[in-house]
Order: structure tokens, then C-alpha cells, then sequence
């Protein structure tokens, strides 16, 4: 079998799918805009992309943004007339489900992610439309939430498959090894990109009450990844006198996340906009108990008392109680840990994720 991706080669997840696919015998082409690290992939899969810088992509837009298509449409046809694709499968609606829905080539797989459905159609109803357009497109549509999946009907009367990105637990699991704090310090942090979208204002400055609060605890901030929003963070860090109990790791490449999801003690997740929660999962699968807030597919990864606390986004206060509940209570957050990781076990198993996607290109094979 032959599938063609088109998705961001920089991407966790593309990485995560298309070495999964290619280890489970599937022959796969990916096709990308983005540049990306080649290491992070089996040596022998076959990447082709226009490496664009992504700091240069995030700021296409209009007359831009068609020149990047333009640039991508003929060399994609070629790619496609060589490799003969069995199905093409584009992950992300508004950029690589636009671009194959535009290449015409069928059956056509289509993957939502999450802003591509939950902001980029409130752009414009220009916006609107292209998503109604690539939407109707798509043989099969496949979203990572039963809350994507719902957004997504407002623009399609198709049926939705929910296939979430789940998480290789083999890979993900606790290792006492990679904590780099002392006994007595508790470690407080999230594994997420520096953007607003991402509630990290609310976590540095919920870190902040809490600190002042308990003078006695060894606390320690730990923001694992970079984005636009880096320095505007470290001012905030510097302004609320935390800078000697607070550290930003920068960007961190794939194959090492695990090793900074172990670090935490306490992993806080409180985005305003949030379509599943992988980074949720891999840090319950780490033994890690969770702090998130109630939006989106957030709620789906977490079960409120049990694996985790679920708040209100953007409060400051409230996400402050549930950390200091966790920091008071060490027994509560083992005993969270283990009921994290045994719900990704059950719920959200990597193998499993993969198997199933695989069962879905079977069917549109089935039906050629």
C-alpha cells in the first residue's frame, strides 16, 4: 500500500504518524512546506518539501501564501505521477487539505487538527467558504476528538472518524532518572509552544501566587518549548520576581520530550483553545498528574479528580488551588500519576491508534 502525506514535516505528530505507518510496512511518501530535522525520521522514508522557514510560513498570508501554493502545485502533480499514490492523506484542513483538495486526486483522506476547524473558518467568510470547499472534497474525514469531530459537522454533513493522536506508553513512561530536581522541590510546568492560545500567562502567574503563598515549598516553573511569545514570557518571569525559581527550555526536538515531560511534578495545561490534548497524554502516561482547563477535547483526556483537575481557562485563581491542592498532597499526586497512565493504556494506546488508522485505509482500498 502507497500513501502520500501532505502535512508539516516539523510537526511531533506527522513525525509520530508517518514513522508509526512506515514501521508497519505501509509505503510512505510525505510531502511538506515546512523545514524540518530529517532525524527524527526512519532513514529510508521518502520526504520531499519546498522548506520554507517556519517562521516565514506563519506569516503568509494573501498574495504570499497563494505564491507558497503555486510553488507547491506543480511539484506535487510530479510527485504524484511518480509515486502513484494509492490514497492521499492531508492532515490539517486549511493548508495541506486545501493544496490536495486542490490537486484533485482521489480517494482523498482528510485529517482535521483543531484551529484549522476551531478559528481559521472566523477569519472571513472567505475562510469559511475554503473550508466548506476542501471539506467537500475529502472521501473520509477524520478528526482527534469527539469535540472536533462535532465543530467540524458545522461546515459538513459528512460522517466523522475519530482517530486521536494517541501515545506510545513504551516510549512514555515514568523514569526517575530524568528528574533533575531534588527530593524536597516540586516542579511545576507544561510542555507547550509559547503562544497565547496556550494559557502560559495564566500559569506563570498562578506560579507566582503560589510561591508567595508557601515561602517553605521548593517550587520550581519549568516552560518546556519556544514560540513567538518567548521574551513577552521572560519579562512577565522577571517582573513577578520568579526568575530565580523559573526556566524556559526553548524548543526541544521530539525524541527528548519524554526525557522533560519526567522532570515535572505537576504538568498544567490550561490553553483557552484546545481541540484534544496530546501533550496532556504523554504526560499522564509519564505518571504525571494533570491540571487543565475546560475547554475543547481537554476534557475528554482528563477524568476530574481521578487522572487529574479540571478549571476554568483564564483563571488565574483557580488554577492556583488545584496546584497548591497538588503540592500539599504527594500521596494525591502518585495516586493521580498512576490513574493517568492506566487511562492512556486503556483509552488512548498508541498501537492501537495506528491499527485502526490502518483499518481505515484498508476500507477506502477495499472500495477503489
Amino acid at each position: 500500500m502507497k500513501i502520500l502525506i501532505l502535512a508539516d514535516p516539523s510537526s511531533s505528530h506527522t513525525i509520530k504518524w508517518v514513522n508509526s505507518l512506515h514501521q508497519k510496512g505501509i509505503d510512505v511518501f510525505l510531502f511538506g512546506l515546512s523545514k524540518y530535522d530529517s532525524t527524527q525520521y526512519d532513514k529510508d522514508i521518502k520526504i520531499n518539501s519546498l522548506q520554507t522557514p517556519s517562521n516565514i510560513k506563519a506569516k503568509l498570508n494573501g498574495s504570499l501564501l497563494k505564491s507558497l501554493y503555486l510553488a507547491a502545485y506543480p511539484r506535487l502533480k510530479k510527485i504524484i505521477h511518480q509515486f502513484k499514490p494509492d490514497i492521499l492523506h492531508a492532515h490539517y484542513a486549511a493548508s495541506y487539505g486545501l493544496l490536495a483538495a486542490i490537486i484533485g486526486f482521489h480517494p482523498f483522506l482528510l485529517s482535521v487538527w483543531g484551529i484549522d476547524i476551531l478559528t481559521f473558518p472566523h477569519n472571513s467568510f472567505i475562510h469559511k467558504n475554503l473550508i466548506g470547499f476542501t471539506l467537500r472534497k475529502a472521501d473520509r474525514i477524520l478528526a482527534t476528538s469527539s469535540y472536533l469531530a462535532k465543530e467540524t459537522k458545522n461546515y459538513t454533513n459528512k460522517v466523522i472518524t475519530i482517530t486521536p493522536f494517541g501515545i506510545d506508553t513504551k516510549k512514555f513512561k515514568s523514569n526517575a532518572e530524568d528528574q533533575n530536581f531534588s527530593d524536597n522541590e516540586i516542579c511545576i510546568g507544561t510542555v507547550k509552544a509559547l503562544e497565547g492560545k496556550y494559557g502560559i500567562d495564566c500559569l506563570i502567574k498562578s506560579f507566582a501566587l503560589i510561591k508567595k503563598k508557601n515561602p517553605d515549598k521548593r517550587l520550581k516553573l519549568l516552560l518546556i518549548g519556544g514560540g513567538s511569545l518567548e521574551h513577552k514570557f521572560r519579562m512577565m518571569i522577571e517582573e513577578l520576581k520568579i526568575a530565580d525559581s523559573s526556566q524556559i527550555t526553548g524548543q526541544i526536538p521530539f525524541n527528548k520530550i519524554v526525557d522533560y515531560h519526567n522532570k515535572l511534578s505537576i504538568a498544567v495545561y490550561v490553553s483557552t483553545v484546545e481541540s484534544f490534548g496530546v501533550s496532556v497524554l504523554e504526560s499522564s502516561a509519564c505518571e504525571k498528574p494533570v491540571i487543565v482547563s475546560k475547554v475543547g477535547g481537554l476534557p475528554e483526556v482528563v477524568e476530574n479528580e481521578i487522572t487529574g483537575l479540571i478549571v476554568e481557562p483564564n483563571n488565574v485563581h483557580a488554577t492556583a488551588e488545584a496546584i497548591e491542592k497538588l503540592i500539599l498532597d504527594n500521596e494525591l499526586r502518585k495516586k493521580m500519576g498512576r490513574a493517568g497512565r492506566e487511562r492512556v493504556n486503556r483509552f488512548f494506546n498508541w498501537n492501537e491508534n495506528v491499527k485502526s488508522m490502518i483499518d481505515i485505509y484498508n476500507e477506502i482500498m477495499d472500495k477503489k
